[in-house]
This record gives structure tokens, sequence and C-alpha cells, in this order.
């Protein structure tokens, strides 16, 4: 209750200090020419003993609070960058995700990030991804994988 008290009596000194500068400004103002600068002399208004407005621990713990804040947002940032790689990565067009600039539409529209991607395939094809899709006649088949008759190859021919 005190501090509300000795608070508001601050502001009306400073309201009041504030008032008498100002009509004192224009008191020098008027006396003087209106190219000539008018020195400000706030030797009178500034108090070295003023007390806090807040205490420190009030201060400290919203600090704290603060600081709480910022570490979660930057760490929803770095989560909605990589749910951003991690989509690119699941459409498999691109060689790697991070070509691809982040931009928080992509996160809820996926045709905006379809269209971001075959956009960007356009102006740089080198960055398409070169994994190979379908047969290409290496690797385990589904073919026949039996021993091979010399005898029957033979007789086939003739």
């Amino acid at each position: 209750m005190t501090e509300n008290i000795d608070i508001q009596h601050e502001e009306d000194r400073v309201s009041d200090a504030t008032s008498d500068l100002e009509s004192d400004l224009t008191d020098d103002v008027r006396q003087t020419h209106p190219t000539e600068e008018t020195p400000v002399d706030n030797s009178e208004d500034s108090e070295d003993d003023s007390p806090d407005t807040f205490p420190r621990e009030y201060v400290e713990k919203l600090r704290d609070e603060n600081a709480k804040y910022r570490q979660r947002a930057q760490r929803s940032d770095d989560l909605a960058q990589r749910l951003h790689e991690a989509l690119v990565t699941a459409t498999g067009r691109l060689q790697d995700p991070s070509d691809l600039a982040f931009n928080e539409d992509h996160l809820d529209d996926p045709e905006a990030l379809q269209a971001a991607i075959e956009d960007l395939l356009a102006r740089k094809p080198h960055l398409a991804s070169r994994r190979p899709l379908g047969d290409i006649g290496q690797g385990v088949t589904n073919g026949n994988t039996g021993d091979v008759d010399l005898a029957a190859l033979l007789r086939s021919r003739a």
C-alpha cells in the first residue's frame, strides 16, 4: 500500500516538474531569437535517490518468466523447421529437403507445399531427387531364381 502511495507521489512530482519545465521553456523561447537553441538544464529534475518502482524480486520473477517463454518459442520454431523438412522429404521430389526455404504456409497447406516444390524444380531442375524408381535390372528380382539347365538351353536351340 505504501509503495502505491510513493509511486503516486513520484508521478505527481514528475508531472509538476514537467509542467514547470515546459513553462520555463516557453518563456525562454519568447525571450530569445527563434533561430537560437535554448539550452535546457535538467540538473534540478534528476534525483539520485529515486526509489525503485518495482521490487527486485518481482522484476527477477518477470525476467525468468519471459526467458521461459522465449525458450518455448525457440523450441516451437525449431520443431516447425523440422516438420517442414519432414514434409518435404515425404514428397520424395527433392534430393535435399533443406533446398526448399522454410515457409509457415507450407505446414498448413499441402497444396502450397507442392506448388513451391514444383516452382523450385522448374527453376532449378538439378535439385530433383535422383533415386531410380521401378525395375532397373539390379538387386533382388522376383523372376526365376532356379538353377540354370544348360542342356535344356541347347535343346531349345536345336
